[in-house]
């Protein structure tokens, strides 16, 4: 799920401390729009805490495995952009109900499944729906909120994924030990109906903006003109490229570990299901604390020299390697699960100074395409081929030996990093200097506490200082050094 399309104020928020609907309306929709949020990733997790149950009842190998929680990651990266695109046009508030009510037919369409063909295919709608909510979600939430609470509220949604994540795995193998592995999916998709209801019956497309009013009345013809022109700029900078690939390659390894935690502990330390999806939650609260303070970092790093992203990004991934690889090589107990936790909190920090780097490098204009562009390779590239591989790599090395390979994908994702850090400087030159921000009030302030930036704890992105919420001003920086363009008002990416 990632962030990604620009949110409009609904009628009334001109100014950046304007609520456009009562204070009370306002926290509610932000109130069932998180409930959302959270029953999107309890959906998609849940699979992953009855990882043991499926392979005893259906004998299915690990790859199998793998690939009923790829499956997933694959469709939102493909699907988030143009589902988005199309809730804009149809309704925002009935889109997410629709998505809402679709991933949880879906899921409890898993718990009915017969064979692993039948599971794969409800996977795959549980996908279908999750692709739009994150985007449309926050910019539903962002619209009826002041401008200057932007940046706030882009955090508490990076928190939603990280809870989300951790109720699925906690609460799906904690039902999954004591009514077995179908009622775990039941109650996924019984709370997602429950919320989709209660969401249509509060929240009102009137009360929002009219979609569309400040699109003006650009012609097909000359929309794909403006298109022709702005969207190779997606991929004109070496810079650009290697942020995408970069945190796509990075989230190879959170992918893989959210989805292969619950069973590690299940094989290595004989734990009992409930307890294996406790234990694999805390990892998994732990990767999305990591993606909130890389952004931090990267956030508070750069304020006077703009290419220390590029070493947090490096920081990170590095990191992740050696405790990662040094936590698989321990015997199992206490110290392997400490270093285990250092890596996990750092091997998704990436994904902030990710998304902070792409703003900066792309045209403000296209900034939600640019967006969506992070989250389908975040994707490709990291989350659906990670827990896939993995599942490949166990069936032939052993679990433990699988994850001792897996942090290896961080070495291509630093030298990525490492290019683009290379040729940072000269493409924002290249870029040219910011336009001064017209008006505070079209602004708000410039980044958000501590910037927060990244996807959800397997990876949907989140826009840091330098993106949601940033001025169109330029960070401050030395004289000799460019000045970074100005951050643009679109949601993060995921």
């Amino acid at each position: 799920m990632g962030f990604h399309t620009t949110a409009q104020s609904a009628p009334g928020a001109t100014a950046a401390t304007g609520w456009a609907v009562s204070r009370r309306y306002a926290w509610v929709i932000f109130a069932l729009s998180f409930a959302l949020l959270l029953s999107d990733y309890m959906s998609r997790q849940v699979l992953n805490a009855v990882f043991p149950m499926l392979k005893a009842d259906w004998l299915l190998t690990d790859a199998e495995l793998g690939s009923l929680s790829g499956i997933v990651a694959l469709m939102v990266g493909l699907l988030t952009f143009p589902l988005s695109l199309l809730a804009d046009r149809w309704g925002r508030v009935r889109s997410l109900v629709l998505a809402a009510t679709l991933w949880s037919v879906a899921t409890l369409g898993c718990a009915l499944s017969a064979s692993y063909g039948q599971m794969f295919v409800g996977r795959l709608f549980v996908g279908i729906g999750e692709a739009a909510y994150g985007s449309v979600g926050i910019a539903v939430v962002l619209s009826v909120f002041p401008i200057a609470m932007r940046a706030t509220l882009s955090g508490a949604f990076i928190a939603g994924g990280a809870f989300g994540s951790v109720l699925g795995v906690s609460i799906g193998g904690a039902v999954a030990q004591e009514f077995g592995w179908r009622w775990a999916f039941g109650v996924m998709g019984v709370f997602g109906l429950l919320l989709a209801a209660i969401y249509a019956v509060v929240v009102k497309e009137r009360k929002l903006k009219p979609l569309g009013q400040d699109t003006g009345n650009l012609g097909a013809e000359g929309h794909r003109e403006t298109l022709r022109v702005l969207l190779p700029r997606l991929f004109s900078s070496v810079s650009v490229i290697g942020a995408y690939v970069g945190s796509g390659l990075q989230l190879f390894v959170a992918g893989s570990l959210i989805a292969w935690l619950p069973s590690y502990f299940h094989r290595y330390y004989d734990l009992p299901t409930a307890k294996a999806g406790v234990t694999a939650g805390l990892f998994a609260l732990l990767i999305g604390i990591g993606m909130i303070f890389g952004g931090i970092a990267s956030d508070r790093l750069s304020r006077q020299r703009p290419i220390r992203k590029w070493a947090v990004a490096v920081g990170c991934s590095v990191g992740s390697l050696v405790l990662l690889t040094a936590a698989f090589s321990l015997p199992t107990g206490p110290a392997q699960l400490l270093v285990l936790g250092l890596g996990a909190l750092l091997c998704a920090g990436t994904a902030g100074p990710g998304a902070a780097m792409v703003a900066n490098l792309t045209p403000a204009a296209i900034a939600a395409t640019a967006f969506a562009t992070l989250t389908l390779a975040q994707s490709l590239l990291g989350l659906a081929p990670g827990p896939a591989i993995t599942g490949v790599l166990a069936d032939r090395f052993g679990l433990l030996g699988a994850l001792r390979i897996v942090p290896l994908i961080a070495i291509p994702a630093t030298a990525a990093f490492l290019v683009g850090r290379h040729f940072y400087e000269r493409d924002l030159q290249r870029l040219g200097p910011p336009a001064p921000p017209p008006d505070d009030e079209e602004h708000g302030r410039p980044g958000g506490p501590g910037g927060q930036d990244g996807p959800g704890p397997d990876g949907h992105v989140t826009g840091t200082a330098d993106g949601p919420e940033a001025a169109a001003g330029s960070e401050g920086g030395s004289h000799d050094e460019p000045r970074e363009r100005g951050d643009m008002e679109a949601e993060p990416a995921v």
